[in-house]
């Protein structure tokens, strides 16, 4: 009674993975089915009934290989690849199209077809679903193709270099003077900046200066909010009315860099992001409302030159900020075993004119061991309230007196307020 019963249920569970190889191909089908939709019968290779008929006989060849033989699935599927190449080549007599795209989609068909029966429906139902929506976009998909330039290309490609190749080479232990320099965690936090500088460069890219001062002052300050400050300076000392707006823009881009301090917190030192949020939370409100007001009152008839680096994302700036790392991690654990709190708050101050990712990442990863929570949290916020003092004088030295007071007041009282806070707690 119990092996019928066992027989009984394995069946049923085979009826259940046939209907979603079956149903899976039809998903498929359905797209294909769409695109050739304008065309006669008979004209298609392969259309709905197709494809849903392949998925299921994905799902019979895995079927067959368990109760027949292991060959089977091999050499159904070599039949199905020389009858589809067959009726390709045949189509390509008649219609001068080179495109593979559809022989691989009713190839994978029939390979989700099996997956679901031998394997995992989940993992074969979300292979399908994106196997879809690829085939779906092909015209967004080669637009963005076409909008790619040759730099950011190349960008893509390192980023993939030194995270996905070089990253898992490194070491992961602890050496150099106390033990700070860890080759793979510091590589990690190139990585790691390297990835939000390249998300904003392209936020930008594709969003454009037309989204808005609001768009390009955000998402441009998480490429280089420095660089974007010299690009606005320039252009308010060449067209002065537009001086409130680029100060707005000026403004939202230090606002943006304080946001990821609270990431790094989150990443590298989860004990210390409670006590980090109030300073910097207050430092970013007391920025972003000057910003909004400046823009609400100007907006009418602005558009600035859109902040853009030549490439969003340099090998050589990737390896010597990962330079610059150990350099203030090696220096960070001298200054502290020779001054204590006070020589963190000197590297902070110094280190935060030149780069406040270093200084923040640095003192993140010390907190877990080396130095107090509260010494972590004011030297973090040291170094931004520095790095965004230094603006003020960039603003000051590339653009006109109009944009240096719309952001000087507010920049100030960020750095105030952020201090008093970090000090109190």
């Amino acid at each position: 009674m119990e092996e019928a019963t066992r027989e009984f249920l394995f069946t049923n569970r085979n009826f259940i993975e046939l209907g979603v190889a079956l149903m899976l191909g039809a998903l498929i089908g359905i797209e294909r089915g769409w695109v050739a939709r304008e065309r006669e019968w008979g004209e298609r290779v392969a259309g709905v009934r197709t494809h849903a008929l392949v998925g299921l006989f994905g799902g019979v060849a895995a079927l067959l290989s368990e109760v027949l033989t292991r060959w089977a699935f091999p050499l159904i599927f070599l039949a199905v690849a020389i009858t589809a190449l067959v009726g390709y080549r045949a189509r390509m007599e008649q219609i001068r199209d080179y495109s593979i795209t559809g022989l691989i989609g009713l190839l994978l068909t029939f390979c989700f077809g099996a997956l679901a029966v031998a394997e995992d429906i989940g993992l074969a139902t979300a292979c399908a679903v994106v196997t879809a929506l690829i085939l779906d976009n092909k015209r967004e998909i080669h637009g963005l193709l076409n909008k790619l330039q040759a730099n950011e290309l190349d960008a893509g490609l390192k980023l993939l270099l030194i995270s996905v190749v070089m990253l898992p080479l490194l070491p992961n232990e602890d050496m150099g003077p106390g033990g700070v320099l860890n080759p793979y965690e510091i590589w990690w936090l190139v990585v790691l900046i390297a990835s939000i500088s390249f998300v904003g460069y392209f936020a930008v890219r594709l969003g454009g200066t037309e989204k808005g001062i609001l768009f390009t002052g955000l998402f441009a300050g998480l490429s280089s909010s420095t660089a974007l400050t010299l690009q606005y300076a320039r252009q308010a000392r060449r067209e002065p009315q537009l001086a409130p707006m680029l100060a707005a823009g000026i403004l939202l881009a230090c606002g943006t860099m304080l946001p990821r301090l609270l990431l790094y917190a989150a990443l590298l030192g989860p004990e210390m992001l409670p006590r980090l949020v109030a300073p910097v939370t207050a430092m970013g409100v007391t920025l972003y409302l000057p910003a909004l007001w400046l823009w609400r009152r100007h907006r009418r008839g602005f558009k600035a030159d859109r902040p853009m680096t030549q490439n969003p994302l340099e090998l050589r700036a990737a390896l010597l900020l990962g330079a610059l790392l150990a350099v203030v991690m090696v220096l960070g654990e001298w200054l502290r075993a020779w001054l204590g709190a006070a020589g963190v708050y000197l590297l902070a101050a110094v280190s935060g004119m030149a780069d406040v990712h270093a200084v923040a990442l640095s003192l993140s990863r010390m907190a877990t061991s080396t130095i107090e929570l509260t010494t972590a949290v004011l030297g973090i916020v040291l170094a931004a309230s520095v790095n965004n003092l230094f603006k003020v004088v960039l603003a000051i030295s590339a653009g006109n007196a109009h944009l240096s007071r719309c952001i000087a007041g507010p920049t100030l009282a960020s750095a105030v307020v952020g201090l008093a806070i970090a000090w109190l707690q």
